[in-house]
């Protein structure tokens, strides 16, 4: 064992190293240190990023949102952003878009059925003016290929022609 100087206690801690060794006990607290700070920065983004993984679990409609919440939360040191995240992730809000969406399919298919029927009220139009002249509604005179049908429940068209001549 080496000399301890001569103006030092005679009873020295076992932590003091004599001169030109390594410092175990500051490299053992550097090393624990690093290890703390990496657990704490962990803990805290893991807190931070909660409410995402609960919406992303559940597979909510305001995940998005949610994460933006948490996002800002984590940059802004905000934690009423957090909280908002929190509740949104946990809970389910109603579904508006697929009923909403369901409603604009059936709306477009009847804008597109009365399309249909404007298209064949336009093919009608020499029967128009032939109704118009023979005083009937539209949609009693239909022309079939070259003869005139009528529809039932009408007099016969060739009656009001006769009684015309």
């Amino acid at each position: 064992m080496e000399e301890i100087h001569p103006a030092a206690v005679k009873h020295l801690p076992p932590f003091i190293t004599p001169p030109g060794q390594t410092d175990i006990l500051f490299v053992v607290m550097v090393v624990v240190l690093i290890g703390i700070v990496l657990l704490i920065g962990n803990f805290y983004l893991r807190l931070h990023a909660l409410p995402e993984q609960v919406a992303h679990r559940t597979h909510k409609v305001q995940m998005d949102i949610v994460a933006i919440l948490a996002l800002l939360a984590l940059f802004t040191h905000n934690h009423l952003y957090w909280i908002a995240a929190l509740l949104l992730a946990f809970v389910q809000l109603p579904d508006f878009s697929t009923p909403i969406s369901s409603m604009a399919k059936s709306l477009e298919k009847l804008a597109h059925s009365d399309d249909r029927r404007r298209e064949e009220e336009l093919k009608v139009v020499p029967e128009a003016a032939m109704a118009q002249s023979l005083e009937m509604p539209i949609h009693d005179a239909r022309r079939s290929e070259e003869t005139l049908k009528v529809v039932p429940g009408t007099p016969p068209l060739t009656d009001k022609l006769e009684a015309r001549s």
